[in-house]
């Protein structure tokens, strides 16, 4: 996994071309439907076998936002060339935390590709036909819920004492708050003048995705704050939680 080679251009980003799957090497291939190991969390984080789970399953959603990231740019050559440029900057980022869970799970005795890997991330992307339904599904609802996820799972690691693995949760979320904050820019510049930020962001979700999918077991404001939501969006982002507080 090689970092871009620098100085980038947009200048001739070609047709929009839409891969079905990306190129994996065979141990990283999706998995069958209910193969892959379900996210372990609370107590079960005390085992260093289920924290290597643990981090296997997030190197593998780290993976996905880097290559839906990716198909983006190869769909959407139309899309301003300050988004495509920036998007490249997130992209650096999902490398990185892609081979810190890599190698922190391989520290636990779990190799990348040793387990079953799934595919949700990648295919509830491909429903998205333009920037802004891009903009909503993936920094807005996975990325948004990684805000209250990094937390939950630094508190998981840390009652657990591996201090390692919280850093790295801690260290991902700072760098979430300001993946959102692109997406969440890039929306208020790409919507129709005068539109409502949250009629927006719900205008382009793709069903099964909805506004609740954006939050974790526990709600945080802060982060999201941080990452320039409104206060009103953050409001009924909180009252789209079902009734058990859970997204």
């Amino acid at each position: 996994m090689l970092p871009p080679e620098l100085p980038l251009t947009d200048d001739s980003p070609g047709p929009p071309r839409r891969p079905v799957e990306p190129a994996r090497p065979d141990n990283l291939q999706f998995a069958a439907p209910k193969t892959a190991p379900a996210m372990p969390k609370g107590p079960a984080l005390r085992e260093p076998a289920k924290q290597a789970i643990a981090h296997h399953v997030m190197a593998n959603h780290e993976l996905q936002a880097l290559e839906v990231m990716a198909f983006v740019l190869h769909a959407f050559p139309e899309a301003p060339p300050e988004f495509r440029l920036g998007l490249i900057d997130v992209m650096r980022d999902e490398q990185k935390h892609t081979l810190m869970h890599l190698r922190r799970a391989e520290e636990l005795g779990q190799p990348f590709g040793s387990l079953p890997v799934n595919c949700y991330i990648w295919k509830k992307s491909q429903a998205c036909e333009c920037v802004l339904d891009y903009l909503a599904t993936l920094p807005l609802v996975f990325e948004g819920r990684n805000l209250d996820h990094t937390l939950e799972f630094e508190q998981y690691f840390l009652d657990a004492g591996d201090k390692k693995s919280a850093g790295i949760m801690r260290a991902i979320h700072r760098d979430e708050i300001e993946h959102v904050r692109f997406g969440l820019d890039w929306l208020r510049k790409l919507k129709p003048p005068g539109s409502d930020d949250w009629e927006v962001f719900n205008q382009h979700l793709h069903y099964p995705l909805r506004a609740d999918k954006a939050i974790g077991d526990q709600f945080h404001d802060e982060p999201r704050r941080a990452a320039g939501m409104g206060e009103e969006f953050i409001a009924r982002l909180s009252g789209s939680a079902l009734p058990d507080g859970r997204g």
